[in-house]
């Protein structure tokens, strides 16, 4: 592990604009608002980055403050392992904690996955989201993807068998995960499944 005892805590909150939007069933998403969080010396900084979560009543601008509660510790040599009891389980330690491999990695001119013991990192099967909005919409976002064998379509309640309907038409080949975040009642749940 690094000696941390010279780390300089920059932190800041940026918005990255989503291409379109990003509609689920508890609203829509321009813009992502992303926290960041870098340690640096004199010649290696790294970086980590979250996205609060208002689902768990992270706001950006407290998941900063939270992080910025720690510069003092940090200069003072807060290290990695020490972090995970320094604050809880949140966007701003996942910001923190990434920021601190990051900067180990880079210290140490090796790979996070070597620090941690790790095997490499392979190719995995991600899903691709597709979402909530008429089925036409729907439909065609799904057919702009077709390539991609996993899509995950976002649904809502009213409406989503005429979704599903159609995105299915659109891409009969492809493999598909539903998430309706929430917007299903048991009884819907019933019925649709």
């Amino acid at each position: 592990m690094v000696n941390s005892s010279d780390l300089r805590l920059t932190s800041r909150i940026e918005s990255w604009p989503i291409a379109g939007s990003f509609a689920i069933s508890r609203g829509v998403k321009t813009e992502a608002m992303v926290v960041v969080a870098e340690l640096s010396d004199d010649q290696v900084t790294g970086r980590g980055e979250c996205v609060p979560y208002a689902r768990y009543g992270e706001t950006p601008q407290a998941v900063l403050e939270r992080i910025e509660s720690l510069r003092g510790t940090i200069a003072a040599g807060l290290t990695r392992l020490e972090l995970q009891t320094a604050l809880p389980p949140g966007a701003a330690r996942n910001a923190l904690d990434c920021a601190f491999w990051d900067y180990e990695a880079r210290t140490a001119q090796r790979r996070v996955h070597e620090l941690a013991g790790l095997p490499p990192p392979r190719p995995l099967l991600t899903a691709f989201t597709i979402s909530i909005g008429s089925p036409d919409t729907m439909a065609a976002a799904a057919r702009a993807a077709a390539d991609r064998p996993l899509l995950k379509i976002k649904l809502g309640g009213a409406g989503d068998p005429d979704r599903i309907t159609a995105v299915r038409a659109a891409v009969p080949k492809a493999e598909l995960i539903v998430d309706a975040n929430e917007g299903w009642s048991l009884d819907q749940y019933k019925a649709l499944a």
